[in-house]
């Protein structure tokens, strides 16, 4: 595991936007933090790395944010799914595989995650941002 401290938002979305360039259609990004911890900023940051213009908000009460860029992006918010069998029934299983998908509080659809996940945690500190990815 390799460690990025940010010491702000725009740090962290250059750190984002470069990691971008390693993703390829089909990759799924577990982003990983509590509340507050700057998934958010870290989707802004990938989705500039892939080319993407339009703005990114979280996609809480939509569940899933699709965005068009040199590869589709499709930004999940896991956080309100109630079960498991709620998100297949919304067709999350159909996004894995194509685009990159990054999902937010993915442990609330374990069994439907794809193999080869890569995970971005990223976690608040004295100094700022521990990115660990």
């Amino acid at each position: 595991m390799a460690v990025f401290v940010s010491h702000s938002e725009e740090e962290t979305l250059a750190w984002a936007e470069a990691f971008a360039k390693t993703l390829r259609a089909g990759d799924t990004v577990l982003l990983i933090g509590e509340m507050g911890a700057g998934k958010t900023v870290l989707a802004k940051g990938i989705a500039r790395g892939l080319g993407v213009s339009s703005e990114v908000t979280s996609p809480t009460y939509a569940y899933i944010n699709s965005y068009e860029g040199e590869i589709p992006l499709y930004h999940f918010d896991c956080y309100r799914v109630p079960s498991e069998d709620y998100a297949r029934a919304l067709g999350f299983e159909e996004y894995f595989g194509s685009g990159v998908c990054l999902v937010e509080w993915s442990e609330n659809i374990a069994s439907l995650l794809p193999d080869g996940v890569k995970r971005v945690e990223i976690v608040k500190t004295a100094a700022g941002r521990e990115i660990r990815f």
